[in-house]
């Protein structure tokens, strides 16, 4: 069975390679490296990722800022997709990372550390004020699955659906006023969820689909109640 401590020679000699005098558990450091006029350099050492790795990496970040995690390279998808990932969270956190193939001592280093600069995406930020502007009232509950989720699309989609199971079939430049959603005809085109049929050039029927649809979502509730 692998231990930590099959980690230790690998990491070891990589820091000794460059310069470093290496000494492992010193205090509640699993590896530390020191060297003429640097800070020092801490390496946690683990078997695989974990929450208490990456703990252990935050509290070592009171003693210096260069804290280095390291865990033993496997071969496969599902690890390279957890060295991705990990590899995030140390970026935010400001932690290094190191992987150790065991089979022949090769040490990588993923990351360095450094303080983490968030890149701000304006595309994606405008993308949510306007979901949020335009969405009616509160109609999700924080947690939920996405599957069913109330969006603004949705809420404008079911207006449309209400108007056509009241007064039939209609044109979609009638149903965008009486509805008061500017973009009723092209949700009715597009017809995402299967609520909607072209019966002739401009003009919309309800599905079966829809009918249930309406069924589902309630048809009492008034649209400014936020219940579409």
């Amino acid at each position: 069975m692998i231990k930590e401590t099959a980690l230790y020679a690998p990491v070891k000699a990589f820091l000794e390679a460059q310069g470093y005098d290496v000494k492992g558990e010193v205090g509640a450091c699993d590896i530390v490296g020191c060297r003429d006029g640097d800070d020092p350099v801490i390496v946690e050492l683990k078997l695989g990722f974990s929450l208490s790795l990456i703990q252990q990496a935050i509290a070592r970040q009171s003693i210096c800022d260069d804290v280095y995690v390291a865990v033993p390279r496997k071969p496969g998808k599902p690890f390279l997709k957890a060295l991705k990932e990990n590899a995030t969270l140390c970026r935010r956190l400001g932690l290094g990372l190191i992987t150790v193939r065991l089979s022949d001592g090769l040490v990588e280093v993923h990351l360095d550390p450094a303080p983490y600069r968030p890149r701000k995406s304006k595309v994606r930020k405008g993308r949510l004020l306007r979901e949020f502007a335009r969405r009616v009232g509160d109609p999700n509950t924080g947690g939920q699955t996405r599957v069913g989720l109330i969006t603004a699309y949705r809420q404008d989609a079911l207006k449309c659906a209400r108007h056509l199971a009241v007064e039939g079939v209609s044109k979609g430049a009638a149903v965008a006023v009486a509805v008061q959603v500017p973009t009723a005809t092209r949700i009715m085109a597009a017809d995402h969820y299967g609520w909607f049929e072209r019966v002739r050039v401009g003009h919309y029927a309800l599905t079966p689909k829809g009918h249930a649809a309406l069924d589902s979502y309630g048809t009492g509730a008034a649209p400014e109640d936020g219940g579409g």
